[in-house]
């Protein structure tokens, strides 16, 4: 077993990514596979070959829409959306830049708007997100239109149990 293998098994819990047989059904299913370089499958091989450095460097691993539908379809339940997510918290701490632009703000936008909602209230998650990233208006006909057509409320409503959200953060080492 490679050290890198062992590092993302580790961090990822669970079951291990060697109990992918390569069946493609994640592959398959997920709606982002044909915007990345190396689908889902793949990435999980190039890990189990410790290709550490061409897999924190891939864009497929910001591509990932964490929609979890590579999960269900999964005969051995690996969980590569979590797989994913690990991936991405390596590429931070190992100090690689992004290949898509503004990825890492809509990540702390998201993330922030979970920490302080306990579910993603959109108006402060996108303004938050519009503040990161210096973006102010290349989508704002597609908002105001979708706010008109009642797509995105100005209130969401706070998760009730907020102290097992923030367990979550600190267990995860979110701060």
């Amino acid at each position: 077993m490679t050290q890198f293998l062992q590092e993302v098994n580790d961090r990822i819990g669970g079951v291990p990514i060697q109990r992918c047989y390569h069946c493609r059904k994640c592959t398959a299913g997920c709606p982002m596979a044909s915007e990345m370089e190396y689908n889902p499958n793949k990435i999980i091989k190039m890990i189990q070959m410790g290709m550490k450095n061409e897999v924190l460097n891939s864009s497929a691993i910001w591509l990932c829409a964490s929609c979890e539908t590579c999960i269900s379809r999964c005969p051995n339940n690996v969980d590569i959306a979590r797989m994913m997510d690990v991936l991405r918290e390596m590429a931070i701490e190992n100090g690689i830049s992004i290949p898509q632009k503004n990825v890492l703000d809509l990540h702390k936008a998201f993330l922030a708007s979970i920490r302080m909602f306990g579910r993603v209230n959109e108006p402060i998650m996108l303004a938050h997100y519009k503040l990161l990233s210096k973006d102010f208006f290349s989508d704002l006909d597609m908002g105001l239109s979708m706010f008109l057509k009642g797509k995105i409320s100005i209130i969401s409503p706070k998760t009730k149990d907020m102290a097992s959200v923030k367990k979550i953060f600190r267990d995860t080492k979110q701060s």
